[in-house]
């Protein structure tokens, strides 16, 4: 049996309550040269209006935290999973020495909605920004909006297995703090020429090498892998998931 929020979510577009998502402000002159330090994406050659995925990582190379990077006019919105707000707060707080940058926890000042589905970018806005916590086409607005009262709403559980039906990883569930970058999947977090940052040593080494032992892979019906994660798809009828698969050495 499906619910009205998972059937919007694969056919047409349904509204994900997100305001339990960490929301830091990052502001000073030097915001986005202590954002740049910090993460594996390039942040200083951003504009207003853009968006990049990164990694937070400690000097092991290991992933603290990802989070999504909105640059405005003004400041950085950083966007994180709930379980990482106050740890992405303290590392950024931590490395603030003689830079000139505030932190500004707005969590609980502001809000979160994301509209996901197929349909979903027919009612985005101008203040919309593309993300998604699915892996569908989405966008996610932080203030209020009256979609919330046209559209259906997908719960976490829909969420869980729309996201899953992508193979879409989450911090938190199948990316934790033991796991390397490069093991995700996700490179569009990764960015190799963009210099210097906290845990870069790790990451050139494993590029140097040439792969990693497991990779994140999603699956349907069966596997080979270690499940991390996995649901029944309504949809598909089968289930589906994330799975540990070992890689070939090279020669």
């Amino acid at each position: 049996m499906t619910t009205p929020g998972y059937q919007a979510l694969r056919e047409s577009a349904a509204w994900i309550d997100l305001s339990a998502r960490g929301r830091i402000r990052v502001t000073g002159e030097d915001r986005a040269r202590l954002l740049h330090a910090l993460t594996t994406n390039h942040i200083q050659q951003m504009q207003p209006g853009d968006v990049v995925y990164a990694f937070f990582l400690t000097a092991q190379g290991r992933i603290l935290a990802d989070v999504n990077v909105v640059c405005r006019a003004e400041d950085f919105l950083l966007d994180v999973e709930p379980e990482v707000r106050e740890l992405v707060y303290q590392h950024l707080d931590h490395y603030i020495i003689a830079d000139d940058v505030q932190l500004e926890d707005i969590t609980a000042s502001t809000t979160c909605v994301g509209i996901e589905g197929p349909e979903a970018l027919q009612y985005a806005p101008a203040s919309a920004v593309k993300l998604s916590v699915t892996g569908a086409p989405g966008f996610r607005l932080y203030e209020a909006s009256d979609l919330i009262e046209k559209l259906p709403q997908a719960t976490l559980d829909d969420v869980r297995i729309v996201r899953l039906e992508h193979g879409k990883p989450r911090y938190g569930e199948e990316i934790t703090a033991t796991t390397l970058p490069q093991e995700t999947n996700l490179h569009q977090a990764l960015h190799f020429q963009k210099g210097c940052y906290l845990g870069q040593e790790i990451i050139e080494r494993i590029r140097s090498r040439g792969h990693v032992n497991k990779v994140l892979m999603p699956f349907q019906g069966d596997t080979e892998g270690e499940v991390v994660s996995s649901v029944f798809s309504p949809a598909l009828q089968k289930n589906v998931g994330l799975a540990w698969l070992k890689t070939a050495r090279k020669a």
